[in-house]
């Protein structure tokens, strides 16, 4: 039995009462990379088709990506387009992290994966994460991504779109070792920067050295 199969599920509770409400394109949120010393910060939202049989178990294997292995992410970031009715994904850039500060960022990259849906959603259901700008109804709430499906989903969406350009990346700024710690800030990604000095994707608002204990 798979170590995830012991765990709490997401599930479609939230959605369900929406979809109850009326709101029939309920937007699940999530972002990555936001705590990284370089790279992007990635948003995406789901919207899970409203009234699917057995959708929760059909995708009982989706939960929040921190809980999951890099071969489960990937594998459900295959086939998690089977199963959503739309999906969007937005980054927004270390410079922009910098100019803007990361919470704002955030919220910019979150905008930019709304406007790379199809249509746009008639309810936000988020990760903690609270969008004062945008004028649509919402819900953030603590641990969003390991309660809620659609939410979960995005999770995953959003950390493996942020990986896979991480690994580009590496290949663009070899030294650092990006393909490995997708630019959080491990002993060894300190040590680098020590040695080579930051690079253009490094978070140069963000303290990328400290003394090691």
């Amino acid at each position: 039995m798979p170590a995830w199969d012991t765990m709490i599920h997401p599930t479609l509770n939230l959605e369900r009462d929406l979809w109850r409400k009326g709101y029939r394109r309920v937007a699940g949120v999530d972002e990555a990379g936001r705590g990284a010393l370089a790279g992007p910060v990635c948003a995406a939202v789901v919207i899970l088709p409203p009234d699917v049989e057995d959708l929760e178990e059909k995708m009982r294997g989706v939960r929040d990506s921190k809980q999951m292995n890099a071969a489960q992410r990937e594998a459900w970031s295959q086939r998690l387009p089977g199963f959503v009715l739309d999906f969007g994904v937005g980054f927004a850039t270390p410079q922009e992290i910098d100019t803007l500060g990361i919470l704002p960022a955030t919220r910019l990259a979150v905008a930019r994966a709304l406007a790379a849906l199809h249509a746009p959603p008639d309810y936000l259901l988020l990760d903690y994460l609270k969008l004062p700008e945008n004028p649509l109804p919402q819900h953030a709430l603590p641990k969003g991504d390991a309660k809620v499906l659609s939410i979960a989903a995005a999770s995953i969406f959003a950390k493996t779109r942020r990986d896979a350009l991480m690994r580009t990346l590496d290949a663009k700024y070899p030294g650092y070792e990006f393909s490995r710690h997708k630019g959080y800030g491990t002993k060894a990604h300190r040590a680098a920067i020590r040695h080579l000095g930051s690079s253009p994707v490094h978070r140069h608002s963000f303290t990328l050295l400290r003394d090691e204990p």
